[in-house]
């Protein structure tokens, strides 16, 4: 069996030191101790570095920190991602003003990613992103991408 290649969208290196939000975080927390046992191969993308080199210290460096010890690959975002992501715009799935929520999308979809992963509720992670982009992807060309928040992919432990 192929170990399934997930694409971790920014809000998922924020939630691991979220506090206010414990739910989310012992989700997402479970999601990266999974990923180091091996259930999947974790990547993420230069525009997430680049959103997560924002935050102030000492978080900045302990989300970054997650990217390096749980071996999360960083991909490109080619020119063909960016063309993606603009249809997704011109198409109305993710306003313009969040483009870069559109890059996500597209660079796990170009990269042929299972899954996209992320708690961006606002403009992700529901059902009219989700059930246009997989039309879109498909008239394109590109298979469909699942997307998820963390607590719909991990494992729950039965006690």
């Amino acid at each position: 069996m192929r170990i399934p290649k997930i694409y971790l969208e920014t809000t998922i290196f924020n939630f691991v030191f979220a506090d206010d939000a414990p739910d989310k975080k012992e989700a997402t927390i479970k999601l990266f101790e999974e990923i180091a046992k091996g259930k999947y191969e974790a990547y993420t993308s230069y525009y997430v570095v680049e959103e997560l080199e924002k935050a102030f210290e000492p978080k900045r460096s302990n989300m970054l920190e997650l990217i390096k010890q749980y071996n999360v690959s960083i991909l490109e975002v080619s020119p063909e991602a960016e063309r993606l992501a603009d249809i997704y715009g011109k198409n109305g799935i993710i306003p313009e003003k969040y483009h870069t929520d559109g890059i996500h999308i597209a660079v796990a979809t170009v990269n042929n990613m299972n899954y996209i992963i992320s708690l961006n509720f606002k403009h992700i992670v529901k059902v009219k992103t989700i059930e246009t982009t997989k039309a879109i992807n498909i008239l394109e060309g590109y298979r469909e991408i699942s997307i998820y928040s963390p607590m719909e992919v991990i494992d729950y432990d039965e006690n």
